[in-house]
């Protein structure tokens, strides 16, 4: 089975561009712990932070500034936030 977490370190200009990364909006984060379900699918792009996501049986993936993340539908974690993030996301 594929991880439910797809992390691309620094991903192209381009790939970003014609995803519409810059359109979509911003969400934002302390430091802090908690539990998260994902109903659909999410991509996020990181402009600050560094996260550990584990999901519920699963084997931890850490990410931060600059990374391109996907969330797959109905993954249910835990977000440890190690530095405040701000990221554009998408649903869907």
């Amino acid at each position: 089975m594929s991880s439910p977490i797809s992390v691309v370190h620094n991903p192209l200009a381009d790939q970003l561009q014609q995803l519409g990364v810059a359109d979509w909006p911003i969400w934002s984060c302390g430091v802090s712990c908690f539990p998260w379900t994902y109903d659909e699918q999410e991509t996020c792009l990181l402009l600050e932070g560094d996260v550990t996501v584990t999901p519920d049986g699963g084997e931890p993936v850490r990410f931060g500034a600059g990374d391109l993340v996907t969330f797959a539908g109905g993954l249910s974690c835990s977000w440890d936030v190690h530095a405040a993030v701000r990221k554009h996301y998408r649903f869907g």
